[in-house]
């Protein structure tokens, strides 16, 4: 008699990494020559996977393949029941000769849901042609409003293990990770503290939208709990020593206090670090946010407590006093839309630090000429920065420590450009301290931010490339001094969108960069999630080989990618 087990809860691992399925399709009336080649290119294609594949925190991504060869439907049940038992959430086919689309690989689609990612990788072979077979299926696959992404690289017609360009690699490994963001933040949550604040409508928690869109839950949490295990001293005040120890000394005097009652307050604020980490850890949490302005810090009708800064800068780095960890995306004032944002970025470059800033300030061409004159700094007028403008983003939390170095720094390098500036008691009359730096030029990735629209149910992403740029140092200073001193600022230049277009279209108040994003890993994702994509830039091109993505022919046929997207988006809302 079949009898049912009770799994341990040492079985259980919250938050398990999406497994990687490799398959291949074939002709069951080829040389068993032609077959073994298929395999060997599913065995090396996972191996190439399992070796590049990355995840925030440095988990393993488990990458399964498969030696049956799809020849038909009995064998596409085969890989599929393979699959299912492997806990198996993506799918990448490598084609190398012709099959029959329905009886394979639509076959073996039917058996797994409806946005399971799934990518063909083929080369552009004429003796056994498997680009015939991806654009078959392509076709077949968008005929019926599935989204399904190609890759039709290369590798070598003939020998018995064929190495895929890199070019090809390296687009299936962008693929890949978008996949694994899609794939692994379903079902996880992120937890908010307090309502949206500051009357912020761009930073609602839209729960439902967000729940279909994305998969995420969104835990709200009353700001009471905090201040009442603060108040309960619900943290190990031995760790609270180290970590105020750890600052002091990467800090030193850089660390603002006058007196013993500011020590305290700097220390209810690495406390409050304490105790929402140990929360969010309880709730197997990804990301979070804090609401501080107004009730926490700044309403005098209440009893304004000490600002979150240190709290949330900590959770956006990739260290803390206990050593090197992987950032949790943690946004100031509540901002689910930002807090999303900085969550995929980070997902999506396996673990790079997020940064949260306010679109403070254009500075167009002739007002940075203009300050240069005023204060008496001679400019070449060679620098990007100089022909283009910039944007002073800066904003009193959640910026990242690491974003005060370059990439590879130690803590000790990144501290050291770190200060801790007394908070503004006009704005924070519970006080605490300010994170401040200046980062350095050269961080180069994705700027931008996600917005939702209740017309089309659906989330849009402006976006464009961009880079931090150096200003001269007294150039720099006057900059921060016409905005917030005090507060952590990046000078960012974008690739396509001129100062006009930038300070006009952006979608809220805040916004958010990563370094190392690539724009084809990118729109993957936005592909995978139905985000639309949004970039108004006069100068930007509709299509950058080698840089976006190719179209998938889903929205070629259905009228370009937005009409689409937004009849998938009224589709499945």
């Amino acid at each position: 008699m079949n009898k049912p087990r009770c799994v341990s809860e040492e079985e259980i691992t919250p938050g398990k990494v999406p497994t990687v399925g490799v398959f291949a399709p074939c002709d069951p009336r080829l040389d068993e020559a032609s077959r073994e080649r298929a395999r060997n290119i599913v065995r090396l294609t996972a191996e190439l996977l399992a070796k590049n594949l990355n995840f925030v925190g440095g988990e393993v991504v488990p990458v399964v393949y498969s030696n049956v060869l799809i020849d038909g439907e009995k064998q596409a049940d085969i890989v599929a029941r393979q699959f299912e038992a492997a806990g198996v959430k993506i799918l990448v086919g490598l084609p190398d000769t012709w099959a029959f689309p329905q009886l394979t690989l639509i076959s073996l689609l039917q058996q797994f849901p409806e946005t399971t990612p799934i990518n063909l990788t083929c080369g552009n072979s004429g003796p056994k042609p498997g680009v015939v077979y991806t654009q078959a299926c392509s076709g077949a696959i968008a005929q019926y409003g599935r989204l399904m992404h190609i890759n039709v690289g290369n590798w070598p017609d003939t020998g018995e293990e064929p190495p895929m360009s890199q070019a090809t690699a390296e687009s299936l490994i962008d693929w890949c990770q978008a996949a694994l963001t899609y794939q692994a933040l379903k079902g996880r949550r992120v937890v908010i503290f307090g309502h949206d604040s500051m009357g912020m409508e761009t930073a609602l928690a839209h729960v439902i939208p967000t729940r279909h869109t994305f998969g995420l839950e969104i835990t709200r949490l009353d700001m009471k709990l905090l201040s009442d295990m603060l108040s309960k001293k619900a943290y190990d005040a031995k760790e609270l020593k180290e970590l105020r120890a750890w600052i002091d000394a990467l800090a030193g005097d850089r660390l603002e206090l006058r007196n013993e009652a500011d020590g305290e307050r700097f220390n209810l604020s690495l406390a409050m670090y304490l105790v929402v980490r140990d929360l969010m850890k309880e709730l197997n949490a990804v990301g979070g946010g804090f609401m501080s302005q107004l009730e926490w810090g700044s309403d005098r009708r209440g009893i304004p407590l000490p600002v979150a800064d240190v709290m949330e800068s900590l959770f956006n780095s990739t260290f803390d006093h206990r050593g090197r960890k992987a950032p949790l995306p943690y946004a100031t004032e509540a901002d689910v839309q930002g807090l999303l944002t900085m969550l995929f970025f980070t997902y999506l470059t396996a673990g790079n630090p997020p940064l949260f800033m306010d679109f403070r300030k254009v500075w167009e061409p002739w007002e940075i000429k203009a300050l240069a004159e005023k204060i008496g700094v001679s400019l070449k007028g060679t620098e990007i920065w100089e022909k283009k403008g910039f944007v002073d983003g800066d904003n009193s939390g959640s910026a990242s420590f690491d974003w005060a170095a370059l990439p590879g720094s130690s803590v000790e390098e990144i501290m050291k450009r770190v200060s801790f500036p007394l908070a503004d008691e006009g704005y924070f009359p519970g006080l605490g301290n300010s994170v401040t730096f200046i980062s350095p030029g050269g961080l180069h990735g994705i700027a931008g931010r996600l917005a939702y629209s209740s017309l089309t149910r659906a989330f849009s992403l402006i976006w464009d490339e961009a880079q931090s740029v150096d200003l001269p140092e007294k150039l720099a200073q006057a900059v921060c001094q016409t905005s917030t001193a005090t507060w952590p600022h990046t000078f960012v230049v974008p690739r396509f969108a001129s100062m006009g277009e930038y300070k006009h279209y952006t979608p809220a108040n805040h916004f958010h960069m990563v370094w190392g994003l690539k724009p084809a890993r990118l729109q993957y994702w936005m592909d995978l999630a139905n985000v639309i994509s949004v970039v108004p830039w006069s100068q930007r091109p509709p299509y950058l080989e080698g840089t976006d993505r190719p179209l998938p022919l889903l929205y070629l046929v259905n009228g370009g990618e937005t009409a689409t997207k937004l009849a998938l988006a009224a589709r499945r809302s």
